[in-house]
């Protein structure tokens, strides 16, 4: 998510995650029905079955038959894959995606898990080289961990369109402008940082969305000769799972699709639905500060909501005092929003938020600023590690066209917004930058069932704040096939970071093959 507009998952902290491997057993419909090699075999690696392109799209067919050429790099393998820029013209310029392979544990030819963390703008590349930390030893016995950095992410042409200090100024801007003279400022941020992108990337731009990057990963299954696509996806990976999917479904093999966006999700609707997510997370975490000594939020649910508003009322008109960072020398709301943001996403990271606010009451936003540093992945030189939080609005503009606001429709949306999520709604409301982006959207939100493909396993956290639990009902539900796996718990996503049920009926699926009777709770 950045500044309301997205859903992202970082990579920060995975490592931290213990392994449980242990946990309720899944009933079984039996293995899919040719979903191409189990877990213990190879892969035919060029049967021509595997590398043939899409009925009618024959054009792309060096596409398909590449071979990859693989090095070492990170104790692992590394390779470029090929694939067009524009998929309408496939004999015009092409793009080299980075691809990552960590092997199986033990050896032997495995068939490739490709994986996704989210974003969009998180690298595959960075998150599968984490294998051990991402899935269980079960997954990892069972294939290689495989990662393609999306198109613009990453190692994979990435869009950066300005420089460390614009960027630390962007997310400096007030998220929620009050007077017309504030929303005017925070209209002209967006503006100049889409037309630098535009500058840029004239020939890439129009070319960072999600059905293109889907069409990528059936070039790289291919490429890995394989049959069927094998996939865990994240957050807005999910919402990449779903759309090859719909695009492949007879190449669908084992999907699982952790904290769901749903493709028939608009602009508005995904601003909404987060606004409320935030919203249920924040209560969460304020209840459990408010149970312990020492909260400085005070000792009760409602009350210490209120603080916490008015921490960021504050913070807009008298931002306060950053130790130790080399251009960032104060912390308004937009950094307080982002820092508090953070820590929504894993409740591990409560006890910082509760450190950082102590802070903040004692005039000192230093700690809050390292949280929302963390969270735009910059490091304590400034300098930002990914181009996430930039390729993030390139994407989500194309994905999800917003039609221009009036100031009216502005102030109906933010008042709706505001009664659903007192803290977070004016923040989510906010979607102008996409209206005034300088690439037409090439996608118009629609409902997928991917009929004919095997079945999918969706997952969904009760208490997500990023990829609220209902989202993952939504998906569920119009998939032809699916079931669905339900964490009662916090945080954003579960698979490997939640408990022994989740980890096992993810792991039976993967492996085995083995779909549940019936939809799970954990």
């Amino acid at each position: 998510m950045a500044r309301g507009r997205g859903v992202r998952r970082s990579i920060r902290g995975i490592a931290a995650a213990g392994a449980l491997t242990l946990g309720l057993a899944a009933c079984s419909f039996g293995p899919f029905a040719g979903s191409g090699a189990s877990a213990s075999e190879s892969p035919s690696p060029r049967d021509a079955g595997v590398t043939a392109p899409p009925e009618g799209q024959e054009n792309l067919g060096r596409f398909y038959t590449q071979q990859l050429t693989w090095e070492t790099c990170e104790q692992a393998q590394c390779a470029w894959l090929e694939v067009p820029v524009d998929y309408s013209r496939p004999d015009s310029e092409t793009l080299k995606l980075r691809v990552l392979k960590v092997a199986a544990r033990g050896g032997g030819a495995k068939p490739a898990l490709f994986v996704n963390p989210g974003g969009p703008g998180g690298s595959a590349v960075d998150y599968a080289k984490l294998a051990t930390f991402i899935v269980t030893p079960t997954v990892r016995d069972a294939y290689d961990v495989v990662g393609v950095d999306p198109r613009g992410v990453g190692q994979s042409n990435p869009i950066v369109c300005i420089d460390d200090a614009s960027m630390d100024a962007m997310n400096a801007t007030d998220p929620t402008p009050d007077t017309a003279a504030e929303y005017a400022q925070f209209l002209s941020v967006g503006r100049s940082f889409g037309k630098a992108c535009e500058q840029k990337y004239p020939g890439l731009l129009p070319h960072v969305g999600t059905v293109d990057v889907a069409k990528d990963m059936d070039i790289a299954r291919a490429a890995l000769g394989q049959e069927r696509m094998v996939y865990l996806g994240k957050s807005y990976g999910t919402f990449l799972g779903a759309t090859y999917a719909d695009l492949f479904p007879q190449r669908v093999g084992r999907l699982v699709l952790d904290g769901a966006l749903p493709p028939d999700l608009s602009s508005d609707d995904m601003s909404l639905g987060q606004a409320e997510g935030f919203e249920t997370a924040t209560r969460a975490y304020v209840a459990n500060c408010v149970a312990t000594s020492g909260c400085p939020l005070g000792s009760d649910l409602d009350g210490g909501m209120r603080q916490l508003q008015q921490i960021l009322k504050d913070l807009d008109s008298k931002p306060l005092p950053v130790r130790g960072d080399s251009r960032v020398k104060e912390i308004g709301e937009g950094w307080g929003s982002l820092g508090m943001v953070n820590a929504m996403y894993d409740e591990r990271l409560w006890p910082r938020l509760t450190t950082a606010l102590r802070s903040v009451t004692a005039g000192d936003g230093t700690d809050l600023f390292v949280l929302g540093s963390e969270y735009a992945d910059r490091d304590g030189s400034g300098r930002y590690q990914s181009n996430l939080m930039q390729v993030i609005v390139a994407v989500n503009c194309l994905d999800r066209p917003t039609p221009p606001d009036t100031e009216a429709t502005r102030q109906e949306r933010i008042a709706k917004f505001t009664q659903v999520a007192p803290t977070w709604g004016k923040f989510m409301a906010e979607t102008s930058i996409c209206q005034e982006w300088p690439v037409k959207g090439t996608r118009e939100p629609h409902r997928i069932a991917a009929a004919g493909a095997d079945p999918i396993l969706v997952v969904g956290t009760t208490r997500d704040p990023a990829t609220p639990y209902a989202w993952s009902q939504q998906l569920a539900e119009q998939l032809d096939k699916a079931r669905l796996l339900t964490f009662d718990g916090d945080g954003h996503t579960a698979y490997h970071r939640s408990n022994e049920c989740v980890d096992k009926t993810v792991d039976d699926y993967l492996v085995a093959g083995k779909v549940p009777d019936a939809d799970v709770k954990c």
